[in-house]
């Protein structure tokens, strides 16, 4: 039986971006914001079952010394099947194949996800001395 998912190297359009990310329990992002975003992304891959785009993950930073990962999610009807997994593998695998070693590479770990990205090497900063911080910008 052949696998009913298509792991590829790319970014959705902005509309299914968004789609994708509010699906998945994530917050909207204005559609301004997004057209600015995607162009820049460093590395990313999307997930399709049947031609549709169920699942994403985003790499962005300066290319040399900090890089984070961000917009990680899987549509809820094809959770609970390893595609996370699947679309971190491909992520780290780039850090791994491109990125200088002394690049520092983050994420924020939303609820139950930091077990995935622990399998991942990713550790809680706090137990490093630092703190992970984040301001929004007010509309």
């Amino acid at each position: 039986m052949s696998d009913p998912y298509e792991l590829s190297v790319g970014v959705p359009s902005a509309e299914v971006f968004r789609r994708l990310r509010t699906d998945a329990g994530l917050s909207d992002k204005a559609p301004e914001a997004v057209a600015l975003a995607l162009p820049n992304t460093w590395h990313g891959v999307v997930l399709h079952h049947g031609g549709e785009l169920i699942g994403m993950g985003r790499i962005i930073g300066d290319g040399g010394t900090a890089f984070q990962i961000v917009d990680m999610c899987v549509h809820p009807a094809h959770q609970g099947r390893g595609l996370g997994r699947r679309i971190m593998a491909a992520l780290t695998g780039e850090l791994e194949r491109r990125a200088p070693a002394t690049a520092y590479v983050s994420l924020i770990a939303d609820g139950p996800a930091r077990v995935l990205y622990e399998k991942f090497g990713f550790a809680d900063t706090a137990t490093h001395g630092s703190i992970g911080m984040y301001r929004v910008m007010d509309a």
